[in-house]
């Protein structure tokens, strides 16, 4: 059991508080603080998470820090200036990196410890971008989800070297147990979605952005139209945060190859154990580097066999050839952006016995709880905060 010390409070900053693996884990984080002895103060705009936030004991405050207006900025680093100075902040803790310029000003106002998560590989195409991306690295503490992230990071900005934490992402292992979802919560998400029974699910859970490789899921079932006796259906799991454009491209894609049948566009999945309890097979798709990867850790906590682009963070979260055995596998990875490679993979992993499914699944259950439990990745973020704070 992790303890904080006395009267600490920690304020995490994020733009808001919807689907996200970087939301998730700010829920994850606060209710460790609470648990320690702590307080939890989240500012965000808002979000569907929000209700779940104060369930656990945490207070949200509502702040229009997904802004990126400069002024908006600047406002919100008085904002938060005053938040700190009110309730007695322990530590600033940004997650995003419009407010966490505002954080850094406040943090440096108040002489508050601030910590950064560097959540994503974030887009660094000219000096001005790295400028911009460069507040992510210059907390007190720098915290990297994963080892990729890391050598990112020191790579793009040294000066952060020497500070920086590897904490990576973790996930409630328990609650992904295929045992621990009720019959219940399976016949409502099957009945929500419409699936019938007797057919392979495949899962693709992923906002709905063209980065997470949505479209690369419909193209490689439209190369398994008339090649698989097993007739699965692709569920596209995945809030599209207003991308009804990029929605509307992926009907079309579903609706030019005639997969209707087999291609289900859902929306967003708030019972990610259940949907996983129905797979058969995971897929995360991305087209760009994941900075870590949940999805992929999600699906081997639940035994469910994952197929995942071999890019980014991919090597530390799913163990597969060349980098390991075949007897250490845990998953499938693919060369992104190739649907043909996505099918044969799909094709194999559905042809496998009860046997060599049973080996893998073991595999990556240990593998996950090694490594990659929401217990370890609090415990690691709680630390951080306390070698700030001198405990």
């Amino acid at each position: 059991m992790v303890h904080l010390p006395p009267a600490t409070t920690i304020l995490q900053v994020i733009p808001d508080l919807n689907s996200g693996g970087a939301e998730r884990t700010t829920l994850d984080v606060a209710k460790a603080v609470v648990a320690a002895g702590g307080t939890a103060l989240v500012a965000s705009q808002g979000g569907q998470m929000v209700p779940e936030l104060e369930a656990l004991g945490a207070e949200h405050i509502v702040l229009p820090v997904k802004s990126k207006n400069p002024a908006v900025l600047w406002k919100n680093a008085a904002r938060l200036a005053e938040i700190v100075t009110k309730r007695n902040v322990s530590v600033l803790h940004a997650r995003s990196r419009a407010p966490a310029w505002s954080c850094l000003w406040a943090a440096r106002r108040t002489k508050t410890p601030f910590v950064t998560t560097y959540h994503g590989t974030y887009n660094q195409s000219n000096a001005l971008k790295g400028w911009y991306n460069s507040v992510m690295a210059r907390g007190d503490a720098v915290i990297a989800n994963s080892h990729f992230i890391c050598r990112l990071i020191e790579e793009r900005h040294p000066f952060a070297k020497g500070k920086i934490t590897v904490v990576q992402r973790g996930s409630d292992l328990k609650g992904l147990l295929p045992e621990n979802v009720s019959a219940l919560r399976l016949q409502a998400l099957k009945d929500q979605w419409g699936i019938p029974a007797g057919r392979p699910i495949l899962i693709n859970m992923a906002r709905l952005t063209a980065w997470k490789g949505q479209r690369i899921v419909i193209e490689a079932m439209a190369l398994l139209k008339d090649k698989t006796l097993t007739d699965p259906i692709a569920i596209l799991a995945g809030d599209a945060q207003g991308r009804d454009g990029y929605v509307a491209e992926l009907k079309k894609l579903v609706a030019d190859n005639g997969l209707q049948d087999k291609v289900r566009i859902v929306g967003h999945c708030a019972d990610v154990p259940a949907a996983m309890a129905l797979a058969d097979i995971a897929i995360v798709a991305s087209v760009e580097p994941e900075a870590f990867g949940r999805a992929a850790v999600e699906a081997q906590a639940a035994r469910v066999p994952v197929i995942v682009s071999d890019l980014g963070a991919v090597p530390e979260t799913v163990l597969a050839p060349p980098d390991t055995s075949e007897n250490e596998r845990t998953g499938w990875r693919v060369a992104p952006g190739d649907p043909r490679a996505l099918a044969d993979s799909i094709i194999q992993v559905l042809s496998q016995d009860d046997e060599e499914k049973k080996q893998v699944a073991d595999r990556a259950l240990a593998h996950v709880r090694k490594n990659f439990s929401v217990e370890t990745m609090c415990a690691r973020t709680l630390d951080v905060y306390a070698g700030l704070l001198g405990t």
